[in-house]
């Protein structure tokens, strides 16, 4: 395997349209990372360049340290598994497998013992003289992995190879990937627009939008710090609340105050270490749905409305706007554990986490 790296990428397509701007990235040998955003972020640009299925505009592209920008596709030993499988329907699932190998001039004994390594690899050995056609979508994707890992490349790539699965199956080919990427130690970069594929099958996680690198990071502290609001807003399910708030000073320290209502802010000689320089300013308060929970009338607490609710079984999600707020009213989520019976329009009062809480700036950064 090998390390690779992106510097200052740019990708502009004829016409004019910029898909990437100024990417620089290091994935290190051996080292599983996800690349998540939403759709036309440049996440698949960012991995056909790599491929050689594209050119960039500008920058180098590296595998184990070689430029590989002037490399046509085949000299970049990279594999590649796509979405929709790509499979060869005329061929079984031995004859699948075995072709990457024999386009290679590979001994016969060579091409055998590699596809009986993937076989037994992927659970394909009962398998082995089925058409596509006669696989389920599992399946035809373990092969379609499986065409990939006979090559032994230096890289694997994989552009959403689950996004056509169900949801059932989704979660335990997922499991399986996540073990699998595990026991080779193979330098992957995964692309997704699904963050628990992310988390879960990420060593870091890089986090795009319109061909920016928002941040990268391991998954724990994706979700515990995102730099800015994008990121905040995106990872997480729900994604983190967001409501326009000012810090307000008071002879107790500081508050959070959004619209006509306000909160101490736990720790305030802490609080005003990390955030005085920010009092007055128009910031973007942040905190998770686990970080909200409801108080009685009689506890202090912000006042909200009740906008809808999702029973979950395990846990209720509850949609709030908070009283108070000037047009328009962000709805805030709150996960409570079990059923709680809701109605639309029932005034209720939340407890915030504020050690919980994230501030960012006008400009979206964190604080």
């Amino acid at each position: 395997m090998a390390s690779v790296d992106f510097e200052h990428i740019d990708k502009i397509y004829p016409g004019g349209t910029q898909a990437v701007f100024d990417f620089n990235l290091t994935v290190a040998d051996g080292e599983a990372l996800a690349l998540v955003g939403p759709s036309g972020c440049g996440k698949s640009t960012l991995l056909r360049l790599l491929a050689g299925l594209e050119t960039a505009t500008h920058g180098t592209l590296r595998i184990g340290g070689q430029a590989v920008n002037d490399q046509p596709p085949q000299r970049r030993n990279v594999a590649m598994v796509f979405q929709d499988y790509a499979l060869y329907p005329h061929m079984s699932v031995r004859r699948n497998l075995e072709f990457p190998l024999k386009m290679r001039d590979l001994p016969r004994a060579e091409i055998e013992r590699q596809v009986r390594w993937a076989a037994e690899l992927l659970g394909l050995g009962e398998l082995l003289d089925r058409l596509p056609r006669q696989l389920s979508g599992g399946q035809r994707q373990r092969v379609a992995m499986g065409r990939a890992l006979v090559r032994q490349p230096t890289v694997f790539l994989m552009d959403e190879p689950l996004s056509n699965l169900d949801a059932r199956l989704r979660v335990q080919i997922r499991a399986e990937l996540s073990d699998l990427l595990e026991r080779l130690s193979a330098t992957t970069i995964y692309v997704t627009h699904d963050q628990a594929e992310a988390m879960t099958l990420g060593d870091r996680v890089a986090v795009l939008d319109h061909g920016h690198l928002q941040q990268v990071a391991p998954p724990q502290e994706l979700y515990e710090r995102p730099a800015n609001t994008f990121v905040a807003g995106f990872i997480g399910n729900p994604p983190m609340n967001l409501f326009p708030a000012r810090l307000v000073a008071d002879a107790g320290g500081l508050r959070l105050r959004a619209g006509d209502q306000s909160a101490p802010l736990a720790s305030s000689a802490t609080a005003t270490e990390c955030w005085g320089d920010y009092l007055e300013q128009p910031l973007t308060a942040g905190l998770r749905p686990e970080h909200l929970s409801l108080t009685t009338e009689a506890e202090a607490g912000w006042r909200a409305v009740v906008h809808d609710a999702e029973y979950l079984g395990h846990e209720t999600l509850l949609y709030l706007r908070l009283a108070g707020l000037a047009d328009p009213n962000p709805i805030l989520v709150a996960r409570l554990p079990g059923i709680r019976p809701f109605h639309k329009g029932d005034a209720v009062k939340l407890r915030l986490d504020c050690e919980r809480l994230h501030l960012f700036g006008p400009d979206g950064e964190r604080k």
